[in-house]
């Protein structure tokens, strides 16, 4: 029962994750061969993350993965793994944006149209199927996103929308972190030190990225 149950949910994040993706094809203004690029960049970042994950898993067990390495898979993947996993991309993001391998807010923007879709079917399906009241918070939150980002993507600089996003996510999960038990990203419980880290961290990456593009028209 258990090994059917994380399939299932393991079924749950893919199908919305799929969902994401398609949406994202189908509804961005890029052009085909952007689009492209953007899905292999994120469908590569997505793989570093779940490999990230394990790796976070491997580093909070080291002790019982030096003695027994097999040992290490009937270890859930816990919140803690998933915020070294955040972490290691982060600095994978602002590495690549330093060394201008990276169009950081084309690759957030792109980010975000998956990640809010995605979302917002895992949460429904929460609701609905696993009856998860806890659910209904975060999926309200997830369609106000929506709906702005939707309705700024076009009128705001992809650098402004992705902050004004940013800001809405954290603050909105913060919030929702204090006046219900716990509120879950993907399966992974998300603490308010770890939204207020996450949001100082993507802030800073995106600003040092303008400034960076502001520097080198200027020297123009």
């Amino acid at each position: 029962m258990v090994i059917a149950g994380k399939l299932i949910e393991i079924s749950i994040i893919v199908l919305s994750l799929a969902a994401g993706f398609i949406s994202f094809y189908i509804l961005s203004d890029l052009s085909k061969k952007q689009k492209k690029r953007q899905i292999d960049e994120l469908t590569s970042k997505l793989v570093n993350f779940v490999i990230f994950i394990w790796i976070g898993k491997i580093i909070l067990n080291f002790s019982i993965f030096i003695k027994d390495p097999l040992a290490i898979l009937a270890y859930p993947s816990d919140s803690d793994s998933f915020y070294i996993a955040v972490l290691f991309t982060a600095i994978i993001l602002a590495y690549k944006s330093i060394r201008k391998k990276m169009k950081v807010p084309a690759f957030m923007e792109s980010f975000l149209h998956v990640f809010l879709i995605a979302s917002f079917l895992y949460e429904f399906i929460q609701l609905v199927w696993n009856d998860n009241t806890y659910a209904f918070g975060y999926l309200i939150l997830l369609a106000v996103l929506l709906v702005l980002f939707f309705l700024t993507r076009e009128r705001l600089a992809a650098s402004l929308t992705i902050m004004v996003m940013l800001i809405g996510w954290s603050a909105g999960v913060l919030v929702l972190t204090l006046i219900q038990p716990f509120v879950t990203v993907f399966g992974y419980i998300m603490e308010p030190w770890f939204l207020i880290v996450f949001f100082i961290i993507n802030i800073s990456i995106i600003i040092f990225k303008m400034k960076l593009d502001r520097q080198g028209t200027e020297d123009i």
